[in-house]
């Protein structure tokens, strides 16, 4: 596989780029791994960089998106925080990445069986990870099929709150950074959300969130 180049990166639409990654997840769930020369590609970037997306997922272990999009060095920006969540940090770091840095689409990525969801399920207070839970708490709130056994245990529910999440996450994102939002309007890149089943190591994405125009 070919390190991105500034010329690479420059051919490639929000819609390309979004294909690219779906093609890199069959190859995880396949086992397909492509072929990397990863400290060429470590000598290739060291003058400089030019991902073509931007994944915002959570901490957790197995999450990983250059292993689950089978991506090498210098192909995605990586933002990680738990619960996949969006602050005034994030944002910054992702207009850096699309404004910036070039690169073509947003992908904001929950997870099955996530903890952080869990967590926020369970009303779980402790240290500074309360007011990081209390972002995902309307979420929780918005999930409004659920009538009994609204709790952790309860893997409907918590799955539920996990997409809702996300789609709150991507919605956040446009309505919390002009800059980004005015990119996605124009085209320039795009953004939509999606989740990881962690047994399968497949994503699937919401249409609903699909903000891509080219």
């Amino acid at each position: 596989m070919k390190t991105i180049t500034k010329e690479l990166q420059e051919a490639i639409t929000p819609a390309m780029a979004l294909k690219l990654l779906k093609e890199g997840n069959m190859r995880f769930v396949n086992n397909l791994k492509a072929n990397r020369n990863l400290l060429q590609q470590a000598n290739e970037t060291s003058d400089g960089q030019h991902p073509f997306a931007v994944v915002l997922s959570c901490i957790d272990s197995r999450t990983s998106a250059e292993l689950i999009f089978d991506q090498g060095l210098g192909d995605i920006f990586s933002v990680r925080i738990a619960g996949n969540i969006v602050n005034e940090d994030i944002l910054g770091s992702m207009e850096f990445a699309c404004k910036l840095a070039g690169s073509k689409i947003i992908i904001v990525l929950g997870h099955s069986n996530c903890g952080a969801v869990k967590g926020a399920c369970d009303h779980a207070e402790m240290g500074n990870l309360t007011a990081l839970l209390a972002k995902i708490r309307p979420a929780v709130d918005d999930e409004v099929e659920t009538k009994d056994n609204r709790n952790s245990k309860n893997a409907d529910f918590v799955e539920n709150v996990a997409s809702i999440n996300v789609k709150r996450t991507v919605k956040a994102i446009m309505e919390r950074s002009t800059i980004l939002e005015h990119m996605i309007q124009s085209g320039e890149i795009g953004i939509i959300g999606g989740k990881h089943e962690l047994s399968t190591g497949q994503v699937s994405f919401y249409e609903e969130t699909n903000f891509l125009l080219k």
